[in-house]
């Protein structure tokens, strides 16, 4: 990996770029490409992280415009974690929304040390619950 990633916001990716991405995580999401390039243009924040012309992390958030910000989307290659992209992409976030009242996420069990590394905490008296049409 370069050490010298660039971070950009933009909202216009190749559906290749994003399957490539969001499959290296595992995630469902990244089978539905075309969808993952329209779901692009509708977020309010898209924020990436690019090693050359590689794209290798990414954070989509979505807002009120005033009170609260929902980061749905954190993904870094596994190739480039624990190099500091990731967190780099939610202080770009967090200055980004630092006049909102609260900034939320759900993370997976294994990600929630990360997250209170950024300074995250836990909600004791809630669970997160979704319905998905993806099969999974």
């Amino acid at each position: 990996m370069n050490s010298n990633i660039e971070y950009k916001e933009i909202k216009t990716f190749g559906r290749d770029e994003l399957e490539r991405l969001f499959l290296s995580v595992e995630w469902s999401s990244g089978r539905y490409p075309e969808r993952l390039v329209q779901a692009m243009q509708r977020y309010e924040t898209v924020l990436s992280a690019w090693d050359g012309e590689r794209l290798v992390g990414m954070l989509c958030a979505m807002d009120d415009g005033v009170m609260t910000a929902y980061i749905h989307y954190l993904l870094v290659d596994p190739e480039c974690q624990h190099c500091g992209i990731g967190r780099r992409l939610v202080e770009i976030a967090k200055e980004r929304y630092a006049d909102y009242l609260k900034i939320v996420l759900i993370a997976y069990t294994h990600g929630t040390g990360f997250y209170e590394n950024c300074g995250f905490h836990a909600a004791h008296d809630s669970v997160a619950m979704y319905l998905t049409e993806m099969g999974d």
